[in-house]
């Protein structure tokens, strides 16, 4: 029973942590880390089937890998970084839109039920890897001098607010930017997963109660909420691929 007497199993923080399903060296593997594993092997076992033996005339499968390849390469990376500058980042984005996706869509999958962004290491590593990528490129194009005019975003013709200019865009490209994005797609997913916890647990404990109507009202929203999560987790994977190709092109573009 709950603290407040009622028996409502309110869920809170403790629906995002889980006991160890083993330990090996000291090092606990739990079901967050077990289904993000699956993701990586999911992702990569249907593409390496799909484009194997690619075919000109490509079966179901191609076909379905090759529309969502398309999807990412012309509808993020060719838009925001043109299809000269964005073919070789083609692979980087592609990977992580649908590790990212899936990973997501745990949380409406039967047995599993649990976005695995939610938990904000994850996260914290897919927006590590883009910055990386970021500030690697950044100084490899424009060196030392040109990335510190790019990460402060440097220009003579502001005057005197320079300085203060400076000062802002180089805790906000170097501190702000990568927790931002990390944030942005932990933030949707915890939350998200929150309230479908809250109408699924209401509707069983409303069932067996005598608000039994309460019960078909909470369980309607329990559905809204699904289609709603579906429609949101394909939407953080798309914010998150599309903010990555930004931030490459923002590495790539000529500093004046």
């Amino acid at each position: 029973m709950s603290d407040n007497g009622c028996g409502f199993p309110a869920p809170g923080l403790h629906s995002f942590l889980f006991k160890p399903l083993f330990t090996v060296g000291g090092y606990e593997f739990n079901k967050v880390m077990l289904l993000a594993l699956i993701t990586t092997l999911l992702v990569v076992t249907f593409f390496t089937l799909a484009f194997s033996k690619a075919k000109v005339v490509p079966g179901k499968l191609q076909m379905v890998a090759e529309a969502g390849y398309d999807f990412v390469r012309r509808g993020i990376v060719y838009e925001t970084l043109g299809k000269r500058e964005g073919e070789k980042y083609v692979p980087l984005m592609v990977s992580l839109f649908f590790f990212i996706w899936i990973m997501n869509i745990w949380s409406v999958i039967p047995l599993a039920q649990f976005p695995v962004a939610s938990v904000f290491a994850f996260p914290v590593v897919l927006a590590a890897v883009v910055y990386i990528t970021w500030v690697s490129l950044t100084f490899k194009k424009h060196g030392f001098v040109g990335f510190f005019k790019n990460v402060t975003g440097y220009d003579k013709s502001l005057g005197g607010v320079l300085p203060l200019v400076m000062v802002i865009e180089f805790f906000s490209n170097l501190l702000v930017r990568p927790f931002t994005h990390a944030v942005r797609l932990f933030a949707n997913m915890f939350a998200g997963h929150l309230m479908l916890v809250m109408f699924t647990v209401a509707s069983w404990y409303l069932m067996n109660s005598w608000m039994v109507p309460a019960a078909g009202v909470s369980f309607v929203m329990t559905v809204v909420m699904i289609l709603f999560e579906l429609f949101v987790q394909a939407v953080q994977a798309y914010v998150f691929v599309l903010l990555a190709c930004s931030y490459v092109q923002g590495a790539l573009a000529e500093h004046h």
